[in-house]
């Protein structure tokens, strides 16, 4: 049993190997992808067990155009039950272990797509985000996750969560990787509601060949010092920062008040959105014009139903917590909460409008100890959710944002975020892919080094 397989990721040997083009930019690389997203005749779980059981009969747009651009899909990697914690251990059948430490959690929800590129499993992975799933899992077990803007990769064919919010993303070990990946992965598909009607074609790999001398970064002062904000993550990441200075970079500080209010926005959103969407809506709702699967939907209504009860305490409160504001209000609060989107959005805009990127942790503190799935909700919840201060607001606006590691905090990774202006997430990977080569990659976790494996 390999490494990843034996903390409890996946078990790629188990899945059916689906070979890519003969030729193609991501030609020789394998590839895991969430077990949100549908590949034909492979069981998709969702780290559920109310979609346990379920076969797609088509492939993702986004696992289309990896086969077809050469990639090899390796097998499904463990998520978060139904992607809603940014921990890792709400998944079914098990948790998924750090690899830096394995009594810590990985990060959610694209758990097992995390740990499986660290130790080298695979080349790539696909992920997911809404709260920062891409990202949060990244910086806790040291990889690169990649958040791109909103409707820039289509959606089509993975299991939604709140289409507002809803993102795929390439989760690598090196920003070169997440570039090229990005490359395949964007573009129109005509079956995503999500994407505009038009989207500039751009070659990601070859925008990093761009020096990114001069460029200007605004240090976001609201993302540091946070009530769960670890001190020592503070600093690396200000130590991150002044290296992209000595690179040519020009920092300086920047308030964005909004950003510290954020959350609150997202709360409503991911709650009252999710329940209507997620949970009542069986995953698709209605009223989209883009493509449905009926048979996931069907399956997992009647599964919802029979085993709702092991549903993951984080998804529970969703529905209570979403049910009950619909309920009071009538979507009166969605409603408030999605005007208020713009206001943030705008916030952000008119910092991205001084400075080329903004920066700060990708999350206020390193991996916690793994929990069980009976622990009290007092430790359950924040362990759960009480990273995404950082992340989360930039699903709600759409913005592009990038985790690459920092440095260690006490052995731990801990993350840098770039974040940039909608649709030029070339600049976002220009800035990060400039951190890593100054700082010459980035470091493998010590389970590696030990057993052999990757330097």
């Amino acid at each position: 049993m390999s490494l990843a397989s034996s903390i409890g990721s996946t078990r790629p040997e188990e899945c059916p190997w689906r070979s890519g083009a003969a030729a193609g930019p991501l030609a020789g690389k394998t590839v895991a992808i969430k077990d949100n997203i549908c590949v034909a005749g492979v069981p998709m779980m969702n780290g559920s067990r109310t979609v346990e059981g379920f076969v797609p009969t088509r492939d993702a747009t986004v696992v289309t155009r990896l086969l077809e651009a050469g990639a090899a899909v390796s097998g499904k990697a463990v998520c978060e039950d139904l992607c809603f914690s940014g921990a890792s251990f709400t998944s079914r059948p098990g948790p998924v272990r750090n690899p830096w430490d394995p009594a810590r959690n990985a990060g959610g929800s694209s758990s097992g797509s995390a740990v499986l590129v660290v130790t080298g499993e695979v080349d790539l992975a696909v992920g997911g985000d809404q709260g920062g799933s891409v990202r949060i899992p990244a910086s806790f077990s040291g990889g690169v996750g990649h958040k791109p803007t909103h409707g820039l990769v289509p959606y089509t064919g993975a299991f939604p969560i709140e289409q507002t919010i809803d993102h795929l993303g390439p989760m690598t070990r090196t920003v070169a990787d997440a570039a090229a990946m990005l490359t395949v992965l964007a573009g129109i598909d005509g079956l995503d509601p999500r994407q505009p009607t038009t989207l500039e074609t751009v070659d990601y790999a070859a925008a990093l060949g761009e020096s990114a001398e001069g460029l200007r970064i605004g240090v976001v002062g609201q993302g540091f010092g946070t009530p769960v904000s670890d001190p020592g993550v503070d600093e690396v990441v200000r130590a991150a920062v002044e290296t992209l200075r000595g690179a040519g970079l020009v920092a300086e500080d920047v308030s964005i008040p909004w950003h510290t209010d954020a959350m609150a926005v997202w709360n409503v959103i991911a709650t009252e959105g999710a329940a209507f969407q997620m949970l009542d809506g069986n995953g698709y709702g209605m009223n989209s014009q883009g493509l449905y699967d009926p048979e996931l939907i069907a399956h997992y209504a009647a599964n919802r139903i029979t085993h709702g009860a092991h549903l993951s305490k984080t998804v529970k409160l969703v529905g209570l917590s979403g049910r009950y504001t619909f309920e009071l209000a009538g979507g009166k609060y969605y409603a408030m909460a999605r005007n208020l989107a713009l206001e943030l959005r705008k916030a952000y805009d008119e910092a991205l409008s001084a400075h080329d990127v903004l920066v700060m942790p990708t999350l206020p503190h390193t991996a916690r100890e793994l929990l069980p799935h009976d622990a009290p909700l007092e430790t359950y919840l924040p362990t759960a959710l009480s990273m995404i201060g950082n992340t989360a607001p930039f699903d709600v606006t759409g913005h592009p944002a990038v985790s690459v590691p920092a440095g260690l905090v006490d052995g731990l990774p801990a993350g840098l975020m770039v974040v940039g202006r909608r649709f030029d997430d070339a600049t976002v990977l220009r800035v990060a892919h400039t951190y890593e080569q100054a700082v010459g990659g980035f470091p493998a976790p010590p389970t590696l080094t030990t057993a052999g494996g990757r330097a």
